[in-house]
Order: structure tokens, then sequence, then C-alpha cells
């Protein structure tokens, strides 16, 4: 079993005997949404695996937020603010500015990239390193700027 899914059950009990019902009902639908894809599709997630469970999360948390808030259904928004924040604890530490353009100087120089037209290559490499710690959109907006240099 995966450290990340450990320290989800143990972080599960915990809640229990803490009688934490908000944070209990957020980890309990984490770990449904993990058990649903191993069933589903027949294999046992790993901790790359889990990261994007909690990463399709965080962006459906948000597209909520964003909805809700526009709709002023501003408990609901709430709502939906505090179930974020309790995924993302168990997401990695995210990367800095820095360390994304890093990266991406790192791939293009690698992959010899110098125009759009190798995006694709680019883009394939980056996410492999910063999948779960980067918002690929972003990096995606940082890729373009550089390669259009």
């Amino acid at each position: 079993m995966s450290s990340l899914k450990l320290r989800l059950k143990e972080d599960q009990k915990a809640a229990m005997r803490a009688k934490a019902k908000s944070l209990l009902a957020v980890i309990r639908q984490i770990n449904a949404a993990i058990k649903q894809i191993e069933i589903d599709q027949r294999i046992e997630l790993d901790d790359v695996g889990v990261v994007t469970v909690l990463n399709k999360m965080v962006k459906q948390r948000r597209d909520s937020i964003t909805q809700y808030e526009a709709a002023e259904r501003q408990e609901l928004a709430d709502q939906e603010k505090l179930e974020l924040d309790v995924i993302a604890t168990y997401l990695p530490q995210p990367l800095s500015p820095a360390e994304i353009e890093a990266v991406i100087e790192e791939v293009v120089t690698k992959t010899g990239a110098n125009s759009m037209q190798d995006m694709g290559k680019v883009m394939g490499q980056i996410k492999a390193k910063v999948e779960g710690r980067a918002d690929m959109g972003d990096v995606s907006k940082l890729i373009k700027a550089r390669l259009s240099n």
C-alpha cells in the first residue's frame, strides 16, 4: 500500500477518534475516489496515482467554488473551500515559479527545442517531472513564452 494511502487511513482513524466530522467526511471522500478508480481499473494506485486523483478533486473544488460564488451561494462555496484545504494537505509541495522555470530551461536545452513545433515534445517531458506539483495550464503558458522567444 502506498505511503499516501496509509497516511489517509491513519488520518481517518484520528479524525474518528477526535470526532472531527467535517475532516472525516472529506477524508472519506478522498478514500472513496481512490477506491472507485482502483475497482474500475482493477489496479492498486501508488502515490503518483493517488496524487492524480487528488489533483482532479482539487480542480473540481475550484470549479465549484467559482460557480457557487457566481450564484451567490457563499455557504456552499465555503464548504468547497474547506474540502479544498483538506485535500491540499495531502498534495506534494508545489514548485516555485523559479523551480518551474529551471525545469523548463533544462528540458528545452536537453531536447534542443527552439520553436512552437517542439511544444509537444517539451510538454511531455515536463509533465512527467512536475505532475501534481504545478498547474499544467500555467506551465504550458511559460513554455509557449519560452519557445516563442
